[in-house]
């Protein structure tokens, strides 16, 4: 069951151990990375903002300093979403009056990337606040879909699934509060990784508007929104989290076969299109073919209904910064207490749902690589099955791992059709909180039984 690659350039471990090897320098990958850029970023444009002078120079010291044990990812060049902070380049969110404004400082997780060696050759493109399953805005322009020009790459994380898809890089590092990892991944065909909330800091990825104020200081993360690596290959995902994590994680090695699975394919209100539903069931039945256990429902599931109503109320609030809604209404203490005790309700489900099952099964996004259009996917509508669906409603799924905070891992399953083109297609493997090594692995175990 194969799925579009467009690339065979080595991944991010491939690349660190070829230049350990001698095979080339740092320096050397550095000018391919970039040239790989200066060939094919004009048709797509991923890269935002260019650090090509600086990777240089970083590349150099590098080559200089000679590899440590302590960085897994010696000399890789890679890029990082256009809203973390890397020190001397702008951040703008997508809005044009901060694009002169450079970054003091980089972000911590910037700082933990080049500690483990990574060389960062620019950032990548973002939709206007990060609001949107595509990535353009009036600063950088339009990213398009490597796959299909006249196809989003997904957001908000887009440019960096698009970066990574077409092989200018080996990896990404992105953010997801509502599938903005998952999603691009997902339309992108490549593998992506919703951290369990908490796990990567995102200290340094501040609203422009906010971090320029005299005084401010990052003192937490945002509830719901994660930061989380995109790349070519389970292998390093797998790196790119633990070079990010607060603390190490502990993985349980089971194999796949073993695993008890629940697989969840309809929810209420929210529909799948076939292009997204066919390849699924495909994958489900190739995997029930080597002896995984799968059921298809459970009274376990919590209520995605009601938990997706709590979800879109925090998220709101959240990225409004607890600005009045439209309609005027400003959330109250209570509002927002009433929120968080529904979602230690929605994590104590859950873990009593991980107590009979290992992983969840389920779509990222009820589509596949939408059209470009002016308008915003959540403020528009989605063609599902023939039938126009509130945008919104494809958040549902994205909601299913984002409100509990728990770690969601995509494969790329294959591919399917999706109004009139042909797209790659990809699946959630979601398991309890900081499991998500595990989550990986086990992406890896599925992506080895349909891609063998």
């Amino acid at each position: 069951m194969a799925y579009p690659q467009l690339t065979d350039k080595p991944g991010a471990l491939a690349t660190a151990a070829a230049i350990r090897a001698g095979k080339m320098s740092v320096a050397e990958a550095v000018d391919a990375a970039i040239t790989r850029v200066e060939k094919l970023d004009s048709a797509i444009d991923a890269l935002a903002v260019p650090n090509f002078e600086a990777a240089y120079a970083e590349a150099k010291a590098l080559d200089a300093a000679g590899p440590r044990d302590d960085m897994p990812l010696y000399g890789v060049p890679m890029t990082i979403k256009e809203s973390f902070d890397v020190a001397g380049l702008p951040t703008t969110w997508g809005h044009p009056q901060f694009r002169d404004k450079l970054a003091p400082k980089d972000a911590l997780l910037v700082r933990r990337l080049k500690a483990a060696g990574a060389i960062i050759i620019g950032k990548t493109n973002v939709p206007v606040d990060l609001t949107d399953w595509q990535s353009f805005n009036p600063v950088y322009g339009r990213t398009a879909n490597p796959h299909n020009p006249e196809r989003s790459p997904g957001g908000s994380s887009g440019g960096s699934a698009a970066a990574v898809a077409s092989g200018m890089v080996a990896c990404d590092y992105g953010t997801d509060i509502g599938g903005s990892v998952r999603v691009p991944a997902h339309f992108c065909g490549v593998w992506g990784h919703k951290t369990t909330w908490g796990l990567v800091p995102k200290t340094g990825h501040d609203f422009p508007g906010m971090s320029r104020r005299e005084g401010f200081v990052a003192a937490a993360d945002g509830p719901l929104s994660i930061a989380g690596p995109l790349a070519r290959n389970a292998a390093d995902l797998a790196a790119l989290v633990e070079v990010g994590a607060e603390f190490p994680l502990r993985r349980r090695p089971k194999p796949l076969k073993d695993c008890r699975v629940l697989a969840i394919t309809t929810l209420p209100g929210a529909p799948v299109d076939a292009s997204v539903l066919d390849p699924t069931e495909a994958a489900l039945e190739a995997l029930a073919r080597t002896g995984v256990q799968i059921d298809r429902a459970s009274d376990l599931l919590p209520d995605q209904a009601l938990h997706y109503r709590s979800y879109l109320k925090m998220m709101n609030i959240t990225m409004s910064g607890g600005a009045p809604a439209p309609d005027g209404k400003r959330a109250t203490a209570s509002d927002w207490f009433a929120l968080m005790n529904a979602q230690a309700t929605c994590i104590a489900q859950w873990e009593a749902l991980f107590a009979e099952y290992d992983f969840v099964l389920a779509p990222p996004a009820p589509v596949l690589a939408v059209p470009h259009a002016d308008k915003a996917v959540f403020r528009s509508t989605i063609t599902i099955n023939g039938a126009e669906e509130p945008g919104g409603s494809g958040l549902v799924w994205s909601g299913m791992a984002t409100f509990p905070g728990l770690p969601s891992t995509i494969v790329p399953i294959g591919s399917g059709t999706y109004l009139g083109a042909e797209l790659p297609c990809g699946m959630q493997v979601i398991g309890p909180r900081w499991s998500d090594l595990d989550c990986i692995a086990a992406a890896e175990a599925i992506g080895q039984v349909l891609h063998s």
